[in-house]
């Protein structure tokens, strides 16, 4: 059953409903558990009197979604609880044509323009952060497509299809039996992958358009929001384009050191700088990957993988980081499959087992801490003579029976069977001594890379990958500027990122006045 105060909110948030829906359940009357999913799905239908139930017999318990007698695509294995409630309620809203998740005119020409069979299986876990974006991505898809169908299945509840394919991180997303993506996704992302597999083009006929702008600012994070909203404050058209609006920020649990806002969420900031974006005339072109960039010329170029170009006089890159990895062979093998980055995502999977954690700063050590709560037994292993991380977390974990700490150690191999990690080598490296660790699972924390792969040859950059800035976020190149994690500015924080990205917006605007006087 759910509880009276959230049943009252349901009812709020479907209010505006004007389409009917009908939950079409598969029950197994000899479940024990049959009885509290139907009421639970019973309790959502009494939040709207356009939503009905019908009932069916089946082997396991499953409900779909039909929309005007029509069904969407959209099914659960299992009961949509935790954090996926809130993608039930998007389902329905979406479904109404309501919800601020709708994509805009070009990703839904694209994904309508998606041909051939495809029937998706998203495994999920109730407790992941993640999961839901991924789960939401495609349950768009499906309302948009009639040949694309979404099944969200809770993994604890299928554990034997959790076994059989051999799945160890969430969201793991199958289309017609092949593993298609496994983490965190957006959108943009997600349909890229479906295009791929279904050898389609990306650039749905006719489609293609040319946009132009007085800036162009690539990234959505901190820094990119605060460059396009001090630039729209300027006067300045400007388009933004990013695969999501929030940047890494979206993967952060608690923030606490946003001045003047005591406690937040990733999520909730994110969520915050799109409402803000939303006050200005930015045009903003979300979950789009940039497939081509020409920063030559006085008209600079930005080519989207959906076949937008869009062009301006100047850019800011605002691309960010994301999570460093090992770089040792079958790294990639193994993502997923041993290899993780996410302990709240994949975690629960380990229940009793045996992990590792490489990086010995204040991400690593919360990974261990969060880990050692379900897991046997954790090694946290840290290249550096000490660790990195704030006094109270390492008090924290010296206080762990079932937590040891390695220093001075660096992880030189992966072992696995072809299909999952079985463990890694470390060298101390002090006496240079190797051994190997028999592991079942790998969370690697040893911070973040930039974002500037796509720039590579164009503006100077460190050996590091970072874009090289002078005091006002010049770039090597003339008309182009960078803010934020992507570049040589130290201490890689929220607030300095977005200090850093109105700073290079008020200098691309200020060098644009001296240009138009020297003209």
């Amino acid at each position: 059953m759910i509880e009276p105060q959230v049943l009252n909110q349901v009812k709020g948030v479907l209010a505006k409903l004007s389409t009917t829906f009908t939950f079409v359940v598969e029950r197994n009357l000899n479940d024990e558990k049959t009885t509290s999913y139907c009421n639970f799905v019973e309790d959502v239908a009494s939040c709207s009197k356009l939503i009905t139930v019908q009932y069916r017999e089946g082997r396991n318990f499953k409900f779909s979604i039909a929309r005007n007698g029509k069904d969407t695509g959209i099914s659960f294995s299992g009961i949509p609880n935790g954090h996926e409630f809130t993608s039930l309620l998007l389902a329905l809203l979406n479904g109404d044509g309501q919800g601020r998740n709708l994509p805009d005119a070009a990703l839904t020409r694209r994904i309508k323009a998606l041909q051939g069979d495809m029937q998706l299986k998203t495994y999920v876990s109730l407790t992941c952060t993640n999961c839901p974006d991924v789960v939401q991505a495609l349950n768009v898809m499906a309302l948009l497509n009639p040949a694309i169908s979404n099944e969200t299945v809770d993994g604890a509840l299928h554990q034997d299809e959790i076994e059989k394919l051999n799945i160890q991180a969430v969201p793991s997303v199958y289309i017609n039996g092949d593993l298609l993506h496994v983490g965190r996704g957006t959108l943009g992302e997600l349909l890229d992958e479906i295009e791929e597999h279904m050898g389609v083009a990306s650039q749905a006929p006719g489609t293609a358009n040319q946009h132009a702008a007085d800036l162009i600012v690539l990234g959505a994070g901190p820094a990119g929001v605060a460059a396009a909203i001090y630039a729209a404050r300027k006067g300045q058209n400007v388009a933004l384009v990013a695969q999501r609006i929030g940047g890494q920020v979206n993967d952060t649990t608690g923030i606490e050191n946003v001045i003047s806002v005591a406690k937040t969420t990733g999520s909730q900031l994110a969520a915050d700088l799109a409402t803000h974006l939303a006050e200005y005339n930015i045009a903003v072109f979300n979950n789009r990957r940039v497939a081509h960039v020409d920063l030559t010329g006085k008209l600079k170029r930005v080519e989207t993988r959906g076949g937008e170009t869009i062009l301006a006089p100047k850019v800011i890159i605002a691309t960010g980081a994301g999570w460093r990895r090992l770089g040792l062979p079958d790294e990639d093998k193994y993502i997923g499959h041993g290899i993780h980055f996410c302990p709240h995502c994949d975690g629960p999977f380990y229940k009793g087992k045996n992990v590792a954690v490489i990086g010995g700063g204040n991400s690593g050590a919360e990974a261990a801490i969060d880990l050692a709560g379900t897991c046997k037994h954790v090694t946290l292993v840290e290249f550096s003579d000490k660790l990195k991380a704030d006094d109270v977390l390492q008090q924290k974990l010296q206080n762990m029976p079932n937590v040891d700490i390695i220093t001075h150690c660096q992880t030189i191999g992966l072992t696995g069977d072809g299909s999952k990690l079985t463990g890694i080598d470390v060298r101390d490296l002090k006496s240079g001594n190797e051994q190997h660790m028999a592991l079942d699972g790998v969370f690697v924390q040893i911070g973040l890379k930039p974002n500037s792969d796509l720039f590579k040859g164009k503006i100077e950059m460190t050996p590091h990958g970072e874009i090289v800035v002078d005091d006002r976020n010049h770039t090597s190149m003339q008309g182009v500027y960078a803010a934020g994690d992507v570049t040589t500015t130290p201490f890689k924080q929220i607030m300095i990122a977005m200090g850093e990205g109105a700073k290079a917006a008020l200098s691309a605007f200020e060098d644009s006045l001296y240009q138009t006087q020297d003209e």
